[in-house]
């Protein structure tokens, strides 16, 4: 980082250069900082990095941080836990869902690979279906990339654990710490459509969702479409 002098931590370094962006006016009292990708980005540096510079710029009194925000999704008006995995977290809402597992198998994605700035291209792809066991009605259609790791290279043989990506992942030392997500609408192609029994064009919740475990390293990346009649995106602040 330029500007900075040698021998001096890097999340000071971090905290030193955004403090002159304050006292400069560069950055005026109440606007927002860049975000954290932004950050880790501009300075090189990893998110831990980061978030350790906005402490000690907090601690120094030029920044306040809220607490608490964040979004999640919602099914029928009630917070899905996704910490415990999508198949019980939507039971305990007190409808009964059914899964099919459409694909699992080993992939090579350069593209994703390098959106996620990791070196290898070989990711488990896991592709689910889940429907009302009433009315067999399509609710959401997630498509899953995990890196692959030698814990991973034979879930296309043997199959999710009981089932579940969760508990395949939690068996394979995955646990996630942090993440982001980005929510907007996808209309429907006739592909998607036909899987989930609606019609072509139709306006889907299209959920992105990157988990990291705490050392940073990316261990799922799901694109989910969600029926919007079922599922909505809830902000917390």
């Amino acid at each position: 980082m330029a500007g900075t002098s040698p021998g001096v931590a890097k999340p000071e370094r971090v905290a030193n250069a955004l403090e002159q962006d304050i006292r400069s006016g560069l950055l005026g009292f109440g606007d927002q900082l860049q975000s954290e990708n932004e950050l880790v980005q501009r300075f090189s540096v990893s998110r831990n990095t980061v978030r350790k510079g906005l402490e000690e710029l907090n601690s120094r009194g030029l920044i306040t941080t809220r607490m608490g925000i964040g979004s999640f999704v919602t099914f029928n008006g009630q917070t899905i836990n996704a910490g415990v995995g999508w198949s019980r977290a939507l039971a305990d809402t007190g409808v009964e869902t059914e899964t099919r597992t459409l694909r699992v198998e080993i992939i090579h994605d350069q593209s994703l690979a390098a959106s996620l700035e990791i070196e290898a291209t070989e990711f488990v792809a896991v592709d689910r279906l889940r429907s009302l066991a009433s009315t067999k009605l399509g609710i959401s259609l997630e498509r899953s990339r995990l890196p692959l790791l030698p814990e991973l290279e034979d879930v296309p043989l043997r199959g999710l654990r009981d089932g579940s990506l969760h508990e395949t992942m939690r068996a394979a030392g995955l646990i996630a710490h942090h993440g982001d997500e980005w929510a907007d609408i996808e209309m429907l192609n006739e592909e998607d459509a036909a899987v989930l029994g609606c019609d072509p064009g139709a306006a889907f919740l299209r959920a992105r969702r990157l988990t990291r475990a705490a050392d940073e390293r990316p261990i799922e990346y799901v694109v989910s479409l969600l029926n919007p009649a079922y599922f909505a995106l809830h902000l917390e602040f």
